[in-house]
Formats: C-alpha cells, structure tokens, sequence
C-alpha cells in the first residue's frame, strides 16, 4: 500500500467455529474438544487471508488460556492437553514458531492482539496466530451420558506458559464471600442501581431490556450458541428456564460456558502482507488499543464504576485519534448487564438505541471462557470488511472488572502507526484514593449486596458496606441463617443498617436493620 509504513501491523485472516453437539454419534471422536477446535479456527482463520503462504511466514502461535487451566484445582476427567500453543502449532504443520500460553482473562484476546502488533511492528515477529476455544458443552454433555474422552493430546515441544496472572481476589475477599463471578458481580450491578436511584424491578427491567436487544442480534448470528431469541419478557422473570442464580441475576443475565467454540486472527506487517499478495479487501488495522488492571474490588473507591474501564477507553480512541461519535460498531464485554451498562455510560451510549454488540453477548452468542472476544474481534473485521468506511471499537474485560483491554478497528490505516503506551494508567489508578478495610464488629449502611442460590433456594448472601467512621467492610451471612437472607431478599437493602461480628475467621452479619 503505497506511502504506508511497511512495518505497520495488519489482521489478515479470521475464523471461528462452533459446534452444537448434543452426544450424537458414537465413540469419542464425535464430540469436539478444545484442541480439535482452536485447529478448525486457525485452518479458516489462515484460509481467510486468501494466501496459501501465509503459513508459512508464522513465527509465533499464542493461545488463549482455557478455563480448565485457569481454576486452581479444576476436574479434568478427560485429562487436558498440557501444551496448547504447540500442540496447536504441530497440528496446523507450521515449522519452527514461538509458542505463548497466555494468562487467564477474558481481556486476553485484545491484549494479545495488542502486544502481537507491537512485536510486528518491533519486527520481532513476522506474522501471529491468535487463537482459543473452549468445549464445555461437550464436557459436561459426555459427563451426562457416561462418556469417556481423551483430550489429554499434546505437544512435547518446549513453550512459554504465562501461568495464571495475579489473584483477582484478596483473601479479606474470598473469606468474607466474595468468589465465582456470578457471586461477586452483583457488588457491581447493586452498586450501579444505588447510584443510578432504581428499584429492584426498575433495575430488572433495564437488565432485561439490554438482554433482549443483545439476543435479538444472537439469534441471527451464524455462529451463536444459543441463537433463539429472547424476549424482554422472558428475561426479566424467574422461571425453571430462567432461575435465580444470584440477586439481581437469572440464569440467562450471566455469560453461558456450555459452548463448543473457538475463534482464531492472524496478523502480519504491510509489507508481509503485500509480499503474500493479500488483497487489500481482506485487511482490518487495529488504530488504537490500550490496557490496563484495576485494583481488587473491595480497594476501589466506588464500585458501581470501573476505573479501568474509563482509562482504557479514553486512551484506545485518544490513540486512535477519534471519538465515540467517529465509532460505527461496538463490542462492549459483556459478562454480565453491569459490564455494559458501566462501559456505555463512560461512552456516553445510550443502550437503548445504539446496538453494543456484534456477536450477540456472552449470555446468547456463548461465553467460551477466556476467548469470547477473539469472536468479538473476528465479527468486527466481518463487519468492516463489508463496510470499509467505518470503524469498530472491541472492550474485553477479565476477572471481576479487573483487566480491560480496548481496540479500535478500520480497514482504513491510520497514516502514521506507532506503538501506543499504557504504563501512565497503572499510576492514575494507583494515585486513586483507597478505602480503609475493617473487620467486625461493626455497624455499616449497606452500600451493596448480594444472596446466592443452589437450585432456587437462597444459600449465602453478603453486604458491602461504610462505617460511621468510613471505613469499607465485607460480611458474609453465617451458614444456614435464613433470618438474614430473608431480610436481604424482602425490604430493599441499599441503605440499610448491617450489624456485624467478627468470628475469627470472617466477618458476620448478626442483624440487618432499617435505613437511618
């Protein structure tokens, strides 16, 4: 491309597979595993770029950490593949390539891309593949019907395991009943309708709301898992199809695992792409980008908002040299309502008319652990190759709001491509102010909350809350204290009193009076 920089880094091929298998078929072939599928990825992510030699020019294959390999001690009754990069590698017959095992998070995606362009760039790296993928449904489908797998296949050859990543929970958290996502998001969902003045059924409508228009654009997605579509309705009530997995979420408000997906990107330079004779209708060129973690989430000082969100936002479209209004698609993460609704408010979107997916969400289009946004990105450069004048924005998010990685997207290059810093973020955030955590016994007005649920019935809840002092303190309920969390699922408790002890392990809410 004439006058281009020849070094400027370019996303040539995208590809994505999904597989709806129920336990058709017999022996254990039939069922898809990760491994199978991130291959399927990556043949039509390469076949994507129309140059057969494409191939060939890859010296760097990094993968997508799986779920099974980002929960300490998680079952793997099929055995697992200890090496997925190279295994990845030997089954697509690349030679000699540097394989990278990327940390747990589902901003992985973005920032893997992010730093694939910066070795491009750097000339460190030729042409990368990208790719994840995750076989739950089959999982748990074969763990059903008394299937054997073996998916422990894998690679013998050398690699780099980037291990799990920093713990996105402190202890105070995990004692006090912070845990799985579903269990530690509603802190952000309460927070954000304290804040925003709603009532539990004014909140649920505009979760359902949001839900509705995100699996409208599922449903007529080729490659979703689940694509009926779901109605306002249907989302906002309780029902055997749609039960309560955690004040304020029913199960189809939360990211759906049970899918057999994988998606796969390759990115190469100009001057590597005009060598191979890739046309130029096939190009995306990611404009801006930005990264950055915040901090564990009972240290951030409001938690129905995402600093890093806000921070990764502004720096992608700053680098990128445009503002939201120049931005024709969006794929915001969205794990859970409260990680849209916080990121279109730092946009200044509004939900209600502007669609802020391409996929259909996590919740419809399918949640496969770390990687969904590699399909995010895939769909965005569909969407741009079709409509070469606009231009797509991707959020990732990993942990609990923890990590966020931002891309910006054209099949326009920017004139001038230089790599874009993120280090300033880290000590924005660390120059915020940071709430002094307390143990019991205390009195606190109930900031936010949450109650978890094992088959309908109410289990554990557990409150944030500020001291009279302003102090921040987490509490759990004690084990079988119905009393507690039928206050905590009658009266609305946001702004309510907590009384709490401290039983020298965690702290304990022993009574949960009326607003002062």
């Amino acid at each position: 491309m004439t006058g281009l920089d020849p070094r400027t880094p370019v996303l040539v091929g995208v590809g994505q597979c999904t597989r709806r298998w129920m336990g058709e078929g017999a022996g254990e072939g039939v069922a898809p595993d990760p491994q199978t599928l991130r291959a399927d990825a990556a043949r039509l992510a390469l076949a994507d770029s129309g140059a057969p030699a494409l191939a060939a020019a890859i010296d760097r294959v990094m993968v997508v950490r799986t779920m099974a390999d980002s929960v300490p001690g998680a079952p793997d009754p099929f055995g697992r593949c200890a090496n997925p990069p190279g295994t990845l590698a030997e089954d697509l017959g690349l030679g000699a390539v540097e394989p990278v095992y990327s940390v747990a998070g589902g901003d992985q995606p973005q920032a893997l891309v992010n730093e694939a362009a910066e070795a491009i760039f750097a000339g460190s790296a030729r042409a990368v593949l990208i790719a994840g993928g995750e076989a739950t449904a089959a999982h748990k489908t074969a763990l059903r019907m008394g299937r054997t797998l073996d998916w422990s296949r894998s690679s013998g050859a050398d690699f780099t395991d980037r291990g799990m990543g920093d713990w996105l929970l402190s202890p105070y958290e995990i004692a006090n009943g912070l845990g799985r996502p579903p269990v530690t998001y509603p802190a952000f969902e309460h927070a954000l309708r304290g804040r925003w003045g709603l009532s539990r059924a004014a909140h649920g409508a505009v979760m359902a709301q949001l839900w509705a228009g995100f699996s409208h654009i599922a449903a007529t997605n080729p490659h979703s898992q689940f694509p009926t579509e779901r109605s306002a309705d249907f989302l906002a009530t309780p029902s055997a199809e749609n039960y309560l997995v955690a004040d304020p979420y029913l199960k189809w408000h939360v990211a759906q695992d049970a899918v057999n997906q994988a998606a796969a990107l390759v990115l190469t330079s100009v001057g590597e792409a005009d060598r191979l004779g890739i046309a130029a209708a096939k190009r995306v060129y990611l404009n801006g980008y930005a990264g950055a973690a915040d901090r564990l989430p009972t240290e951030r000082p409001d938690l129905s908002r995402s600093r890093a969100t806000e921070l990764v936002l502004a720096r992608a479209l700053a680098s990128a040299g445009l503002g939201v209004a120049d931005i024709a698609h969006f794929d915001l993460y969205s794990c859970f309502p409260c990680a849209v609704l916080i990121a279109a408010e730092v946009l200044g979107l509004d939900w209600r008319a502007t669609p802020l997916t391409v996929t259909g969400g996590l919740p419809f289009f399918g949640g496969p652990g770390n990687s969904y946004s590699l399909h995010a990105i895939a769909t965005m450069a569909d969407r741009l190759r079709a409509r070469p004048g606009d231009v797509g924005l991707v959020l990732a998010n990993g942990g609990f709001l923890s990590k966020q990685a931002a891309g910006v997207y054209s099949a326009r290059p920017a004139a001038d491509w230089v790599p874009v810093s993120s280090a300033d973020l880290a000590d924005q955030i660390a120059a915020d102010p940071v709430p002094v955590l307390v143990d019991g016994p205390a009195v606190a007005r109930i900031d936010t909350y949450s109650v978890s649920y094992t088959k309908g019935v109410p289990t554990r809840g557990y409150v944030i809350g500020t001291t009279a002092g302003g102090a921040r303190i987490l509490a759990r309920s004690a084990r079988d204290d119905a009393a507690t969390l039928a206050e905590l699922l009658s009266e609305d408790p946001l702004g309510r009193i907590a009384t709490i002890a401290h039983d020298g392990r965690a702290n304990i809410i022993t009574a949960i009076g009326s607003a002062p």
